[in-house]
């Protein structure tokens, strides 16, 4: 049974209206992009592709392992993991690739960033001591805080809750759990205690919130039936499991919605037997591959979507409302997100960037990040 190690790469959706950038960066693109990590040169580089998987252009173009790309929720910046320093980390860079900053001044293991979707705080896998924690971070802070013992945190839409995978008993068991940011109190999600013994992992939380998508092996014994591993859906009250892509073929994993909730994307390799990009319809329909060839097994990876952009209009409060789709009303955004200087480096609010304006009422995305490890292989 061939191994293999998974990282979901977040896809994002689009462009912002009326926010002023300072001189040297880069804007968000004027349509809607996919950003993925592909090995298909023989190293993981971070690349954009459209929609429907054409102009597919390498952003990194760095001798490192680039991999984990998350945008951030204007739009403007990508956070990904890298090895660049000499020990995998977390960056930053501008949406065409250029001005990259590493996000902490102290070197460190951190991996599977997402962010919080006001825009204003990432969570993270941390290993420390050869155990996995969730931790979170203010931008422009730099205190970080663990949360709890686990990996791949996903932050809900309405910013409440972050769901994470915590591994079991044995290396091939793995369980989405729910955190409660405020209290830190946490609870087991799926699979529910009692059920036999199986792996589920890769959650993606739906646009709205109330449903969600993850891959899950459950035929027993589990070593001998890895490549059934599967796409699940089911309702935040843990009701209505549904199965959405057939057990035949190879595993399928990394499911993500699409910005209107009617399609989602997941990874499976193909008849070459390289991971490739699929989008399929969540309510019947064929499956459509959206990416091809490569040199390696991990050809192509993806993780998730992030909803599609929302034009905002002030209110009293100075707080955002989104004219369109069924969402929370996010904070907005903070200055420390703008404050990723051309010459400065590191995220502050210290950072001098004289020339750059930032709407207290802007644009923002709110962004539903998944994320898992691969059992028992190598750590992400």
């Amino acid at each position: 049974m061939k191994q293999m190690q998974l990282y979901p790469f977040l896809l994002l959706v689009v462009v912002l209206w009326g926010l002023s950038l300072s001189q040297g960066f880069a804007r968000a693109p004027a349509t809607g992009k996919i950003v993925f990590t592909s090995a298909r040169d023989g190293n993981r580089e971070i690349y954009l592709m459209n929609p429907d998987g054409t102009q597919q252009v390498n952003l990194t173009q760095h001798p490192a392992e680039d991999l984990l790309p998350v945008w951030s929720p204007t739009g403007e910046h990508i956070l990904f993991v890298s090895d660049r320093g000499g020990i995998r980390d977390l960056y930053l860079m501008a949406s065409d690739g250029t001005h990259v900053r590493n996000v902490f001044g102290n070197p460190a293991y951190r991996s599977l960033p997402t962010w919080s979707p006001d825009g204003t705080q990432i969570a993270y896998a941390h290993r420390e001591l050869g155990a996995w924690f969730v931790s979170i971070v203010t931008l422009g802070q730099q205190k970080e805080t663990r949360l709890a013992s686990g990996t791949a945190p996903v932050w809900a839409p309405e910013g409440t809750a972050i769901a994470f995978l915590q591994r079991l008993d044995v290396p091939i068991r793995l369980q989405i759990r729910f955190l409660r940011v405020r209290t830190r109190t946490q609870r087991v999600f799926f699979p529910p205690r009692g059920v036999a013994p199986s792996s589920a992992r890769t959650p993606a939380w739906s646009p709205s919130g109330d449903r969600l998508l993850f891959s899950w092996l459950h035929r027993r014994p589990l070593k001998d039936f890895q490549e059934t591993e599967t796409i699940y859906l089911i309702n935040r009250d843990g009701t209505g499991l549904q199965q959405l892509v057939p057990e035949a073929g190879s595993r399928a994993l990394n499911p993500a919605w699409s910005p209107r909730g009617d399609e989602f994307l997941y990874t499976q390799a193909d008849g070459t037997g390289y991971l490739q990009i699929f989008k399929k319809a969540l309510i019947g329909g064929a499956p459509v591959q959206l990416t091809s060839g490569g040199i390696s097994y991990q050809a192509n990876d993806l993780a998730d979507c992030s909803i599609r952009r929302m034009r905002c209009r002030c209110r009293r409060g100075g707080r955002c409302s989104p004219r369109n789709g069924v969402h929370s009303k996010p904070k907005p955004l903070k200055k420390t997100l703008a404050m990723f200087c051309a010459r400065g480096g590191m995220i502050s609010p210290k950072s001098r960037c004289p020339s750059l304006k930032v709407q207290k009422c802007g644009v923002t995305d709110v962004h539903i990040r998944q994320r898992a490890e691969l059992q028992g292989g190598r750590s992400a």
